[in-house]
């Protein structure tokens, strides 16, 4: 529910930045008019993203409930590749959006200026349906890869979304002044480290996979040694389930905010610190970006 609402919240506040400016950008133009294809578009990319994360769920919901021999294969299966999607949409969304965040206002009024250039109304709708879109498909298929969870993921959401909305309204409705740099800053921390727990989920479902194909087809029989060893995760690490559970608090905060387990394998940790130096570098380097060396050489010039 925590890492669900954490990302729902920043992906909010970044549709609810687009809104913002479009609506804020017609007023000044004159051309208030349009703000019902603005709200249109709300509501559309709402219900698309819904309906996407409708989906999902119902196909792994559906694999689950199979009779099928090899459906306890392809539900980890497919969790796993819901979870690669989700840190590829996300990582790149933290490292995008930290880089384009100063320039968002100018690009959103230049396509505003486009789209008002050939049918006003659709092209308004359309502009702030993709961007609702955006936001809304990375967050469903972050739900996606944490169905395993029940329902908290979704109330995580709605919980985010309703944060964004509030954040919205109190800045461009009532004038609140609240620094969105320091905000972004501080949330790209926790989504950088809830997105690096995410890599050792994807990891565990893919074990958890081969491990129910080896057990169901005798030709895979040998692909996975027993305990505490896994299909290819390597050795365990440390087993703290019966000290620390993740399940339970505080383990639970510890794995939503920082991607601790109960039960660690070599792999998952290489891969956790692997990306975690790897994308928090990338990371740091668009909140502090450096002069190109050629723009630097000819700025020392006298």
């Amino acid at each position: 529910m925590l890492s669900t609402f954490v990302i729902t919240l920043r992906e909010g506040v970044e549709a609810a930045l687009v809104v913002g400016i479009v609506l804020a950008y017609l007023s000044k133009a004159g051309r208030s008019n349009l703000n019902s294809w603005v709200y249109g578009g709300i509501a559309a990319g709402i219900v698309a993203s819904v309906a996407v994360g409708i989906v999902f769920i119902w196909t792994l919901g559906s694999l689950d409930a199979s009779n099928h021999l090899y459906a306890p294969v392809f539900k980890p299966l497919l969790e796993a590749i819901f979870g690669l999607i989700a840190i590829a949409l996300l990582s790149w969304m933290l490292i995008w959006m930290t880089k384009q965040a100063k320039s968002l206002k100018g690009e959103v009024e230049r396509e505003i200026d486009q789209a008002m250039q050939t049918n006003a109304g659709w092209g308004v709708f359309g502009l702030i349906f993709f961007a609702v879109l955006r936001e809304g498909f990375e967050t469903v298929v972050f739900i996606a890869a944490q169905f395993q969870q029940g329902s908290s993921p979704v109330i995580g959401a709605i919980g985010g979304l309703t944060g964004a909305i509030v954040i919205g309204i109190l800045l461009f409705k009532l004038g609140v002044k609240i620094n969105l740099k320091q905000f972004f800053q501080v949330m790209g921390v926790f989504l950088l480290l809830i997105v690096s727990g995410l890599v050792i989920g994807v990891l565990a479902h893919f074990d958890k996979s081969l491990a129910i194909l080896s057990q169901l087809n005798s030709e895979f029989a040998n692909l996975c040694v027993s305990e505490p060893s896994s299909c290819f995760l390597g050795g365990l690490i440390w087993d703290a389930s019966k000290v620390l559970p993740q399940k339970q608090f505080p383990g639970v905060i510890l794995h939503t905010l920082f991607g601790y387990v109960d039960r660690l394998y070599w792999l998952e940790a290489i891969a956790y610190f692997s990306f975690l130096i790897t994308v928090g570098s990338l990371y740091l380097q668009s909140l502090n970006p450096t002069k190109e060396p050629a723009q630097k050489a000819l700025s020392e010039q006298p």
